[in-house]
């Protein structure tokens, strides 16, 4: 209890009952921000030395405490004490025992606040940087397994559906995509929160004459933030993280829901290898797809932490409640969640195996080309498309009431659907003259397909 009261100061008497104590702490939680912390406190104390606030000596002692502390809680972790409430209390309590009185002058010139937000702000941009270290790998995979199958020819759906062919190659490069626009989306993020709240105090500033330009460079901030209140209460930072995550959660979702589906057998289209895979504690013949499921599941709990620290802050008036002190568990749930779910799509990727041949035969059915022979019309006969769809819906209805492909229908039964295509040579209606047909920007043709796996190769190597 004595190290509570010296804490919180002589306003209070008594130290907190053991129900307050184990839910005022956060140690157990915010340890992890530890290396941040001692980053953080290294940057003020040297400030404050600079500043003429503390002196060389009791600067020089405190750098020597805190690289000692960093040697401890990196060989042997950071010790919970509940009494200590946090990390900050945990480290400058250590460093009193280390270096003595100096340690008690670390605290000049700053609260709690700004140096949680600080620390805060330091491990989500160091997330932000894993994040998307991780995505880049997940790209390099989708791009190499995409550069194998450039010409292998799959069917694309639409309300699972089968559509039109695409390739195999175009499909996994759709994913590509998406991961771009999350890394755009942390880089977004990182960008953003690259201001420091150090030397915001409590939430008005301090009257001593600190350089929050000079601790902000040390810690790699582009600069202070602006306004005292705004930075020990803001937490937008972390709310654009997790949104960020919960958007790459999604799309690896999407992504994982379909290696569920095409690892079944009515679709046959991969087979997962085991180390991707778990069996049955009662059907020996299982193969499943628990990886791809939890990462599907995982998507859901990211979610979760999103809307939990939106829901914490959307009423709290300025600046600081302890309410905050929720603030990290979300955050850290989801990037742990988050980096473990790209890791796991990056090596079902690389090390699922396609069955090209069965792609292709479902990429044959369901009249997929039929579009093909809607555009042929539009173009040999100037026909309106509207027109031309229903032309093309009585043709696909006369194949299936025959029981025949839109290639096996003849002159004879197109001019009976409409007199206008009498003694007409139908074009290629096959699978890879539709695909090979798609040359737009964008689309399936495995031209624009190598073109878009050359600028992704440029993009990953910049």
């Amino acid at each position: 209890m004595s190290n509570s009261n010296s804490m919180w100061g002589g306003r209070f008497g008594d130290g907190p009952g053991v129900i307050m104590r184990e839910i005022n702490a956060s140690i157990p939680f915010d340890k992890r921000l530890w290396q941040e912390d001692i980053a953080g406190s290294k940057a003020h104390a040297d400030m404050l030395a600079t500043a003429g606030i503390i002196s060389s000596a009791d600067n020089a002692a405190i750098q020597q405490g805190l690289d000692a502390i960093y040697a401890e809680y990196q060989a042997n972790g950071v010790p919970e004490d509940l009494a200590l409430e946090d990390i900050h209390m945990v480290t400058e309590t250590r460093l009193r025992d280390l270096v003595g009185e100096p340690a008690a002058r670390l605290h000049t010139a700053r609260s709690r606040n700004d140096q949680v937000a600080t620390d805060f702000r330091l491990w989500v941009r160091n997330a932000t940087q894993e994040i998307d270290s991780g995505l880049r790998a997940f790209q390099s995979a989708l791009v190499a397994r995409a550069e194998e199958h450039t010409d292998s020819i799959m069917p694309g759906f639409t309300h699972l559906q089968v559509a039109q062919p695409v390739t195999l190659g175009h499909h996994l490069m759709a994913y590509y995509e998406m991961a771009k626009r999350d890394r755009s989306r942390f880089a977004d993020c990182r960008g953003r929160l690259n201001l420091s709240p150090l030397g915001a105090a409590a939430l008005a500033g301090t009257s001593f004459p600190i350089d929050r330009a000079a601790t902000a460079a040390a810690l790699g901030f582009d600069g202070p933030m602006g306004n005292s209140l705004d930075a020990v209460s803001d937490r937008d930072f972390a709310l654009e993280f997790l949104t960020a995550a919960a958007q790459t959660a999604l799309h690896l979702s999407r992504l994982a829901e379909e290696m569920i589906l095409w690892a079944s057998q009515p679709f046959g289209f991969i087979t997962l290898p085991d180390a991707w895979s778990t069996g049955s504690s009662i059907m020996p013949q299982k193969r499943n797809p628990d990886a791809a499921e939890l990462v599907r599941g995982h998507s859901g709990r990211i979610i979760g932490c999103m809307n939990s620290l939106m829901i914490t802050m959307k009423g709290l008036p300025l600046a600081y409640s302890k309410d905050m002190q929720d603030d990290k568990p979300p955050v850290f749930e989801a990037y742990d969640l988050l980096a473990l779910s790209i890791a796991a799509m990056t090596g079902m990727v690389a090390n699922v195996t396609f069955n090209a041949p069965r792609m292709r035969e479902v990429a044959a059915t369901g009249f997929s080309t039929a579009t093909d022979l809607a555009d042929w019309l539009v173009r040999a006969f100037a026909m309106p498309f509207r027109e031309a769809h229903h032309v093309t819906g009585s043709v696909v209805k006369a194949c299936e009431a025959r029981g025949i492909g839109l290639s096996d229908i003849t002159a004879d039964d197109l001019a009976a659907i409409n007199p206008m295509l009498a003694g007409c040579v139908l074009p290629d209606l096959s699978i890879d003259g539709s695909v090979a047909s798609r040359t737009s920007a964008g689309g399936t043709a495995p031209v624009r397909v190598r073109e878009a796996i050359a600028a992704a190769h440029k993009e990953l190597q910049a």
